[in-house]
This record gives structure tokens, sequence and C-alpha cells, in this order.
């Protein structure tokens, strides 16, 4: 029986490659305020900087590659059910082969339409065109959700997360919700594993634990390997 496995993660697993996050001093978020880049009134009342900003983060992405902690959850398939949820916009976790990945806040490569949420489409070039439009009309906006909207796949995931016979959550500080609440949507006897340097808030979570303190890069590979290893015997 192949063991159903939930991957959570956040921008830790793609910061080792090389992907900026808000929370970096000399990223590419460092010389803009989330209110001006990532909020609906900045899209309204400035969308030139917005739609700008979206397009240098996608060209950012595409300059990277996925990373030896995205390859091992993607590896992971062959031995087990793998469901990955995920808080980033790129498409890391795609372009190294996980086949089932659940996007919370948006994808960076698609477009959608500012009145139809659900009339979404695929990047076609890089750089979006200020008047590009939707076929209803409407002008097309970068498919993320930006900060003070709701996060339409988060029931979703909830249905994902509650399926898990092992969460791994890689790379998230546990600070942003609705996402950081997936972890009590497990079910209590569900080990969860936690790979991150750093120390994300895990007050509230009842399940046994796991934190292994190393970069999702090094410490997921390692953690794959000794599940494989268990459940091979």
């Amino acid at each position: 029986m192949r063991p159903r496995i939930v991957v959570f993660t956040g921008a830790g697993v793609s910061a080792d490659s090389g992907i900026s996050t808000f929370r970096d001093s000399d990223g590419l978020w460092a010389n803009y305020r989330i209110e001006d880049v990532c909020t609906p009134e900045a899209l309204r009342y400035n969308r030139q900087q917005v739609i700008e900003f979206y397009n240098m983060r996608r060209r950012e992405s595409l300059t990277k590659e996925p990373n030896d902690g995205h390859l091992a959850i993607a590896k992971m398939e062959e031995w087990a059910d793998v469901r990955v949820v995920t808080q980033n916009v790129d498409n890391l976790h795609e372009r190294a082969g996980s086949t089932h990945v659940t996007h919370l806040h948006g994808e960076l490569m698609k477009l959608r339409s500012e009145l139809n949420p659900n009339l979404i489409y695929d990047v076609e070039e890089v750089e979006q065109q200020l008047d590009a439009r939707a076929e209803d009309g409407a002008l097309l906006r970068p498919h993320i959700v930006f900060f003070g909207e709701s996060v339409p796949m988060f029931e979703a995931a909830c249905e994902i997360v509650a399926t898990a016979e092992i969460l791994i959550v890689v790379g998230t500080s546990l600070a942003v919700y609705p996402a950081a609440s997936l972890v009590h949507y497990v079910r209590r006897d569900v080990p969860i594993y936690l790979v991150d340097p750093g120390n994300p808030d895990t007050r509230l979570i009842r399940n046994p634990l796991t934190h292994i303190r190393e970069r999702g890069a090094i410490g997921v590979p390692q953690l794959i390997e000794q599940l494989r290893n268990e459940f091979s015997k």
C-alpha cells in the first residue's frame, strides 16, 4: 500500500533556488512595500507598478531551477501517493516533476480576468501588457492572491491535508493565515515532520512532531530517504 504523504511548502523551499521572499532584506521585494504591489487597492490605483512588479517576478523565476528539495518531493511519487500544497506562486514544484500541486496563493505564470476569478489563462509572454484583456472584456491581472483577498483554494487544501498519513512541512514560518492553520486539519495521530532551520510557530501543533533544522534542499532529501527506508521494510 502506497502511503499518502502531503507536503506543505512555503517560501523556504524555493529560497534554496534563489527565489526572493518578501522577508529578504536584499531581494526583489526590498525596494517595494507590500501595500504598493500586492493589494487590490494597489492594482486599482497604481496598475502599472503592480503589473511591472509581477513581470519582474516572472523574469526572475524563469532564471531559477528546482533545487534538491523540489526534486526529492517529486521523486517521492515513485513509492508514495504524494500531494503538494504550497504557499509559493512559482512553478518549481511542477518543473521538478510533481504532478499534484495545489497553490494556495495563486500562480505567477497565470493571469485571470479582473471580473471573473475562474477565467484563468497561462502566461503566453513573460511581460503582461497593461491593456491585455480576458475574453469577457475585463482587464487581465496576475493570478495572485493579494493581501486582503480570500484564499479560494483553502478548502480544497484542507481536504487534501485531512487525508494525510504523513505531513511534511517545509520552509514556512507557520505565521501566515489561513495557510498556517492547515496543520490543524490532519488527524491527531498523523506524524508531522517540519523541515526548517528557523523556529516556526509550532505551539498549537498537538500531533507527533519532528523538527529537522535544515534548509529544504538539505533536510527534505534526507527525510524522504529515511521515510522510504521505513516503508520498504
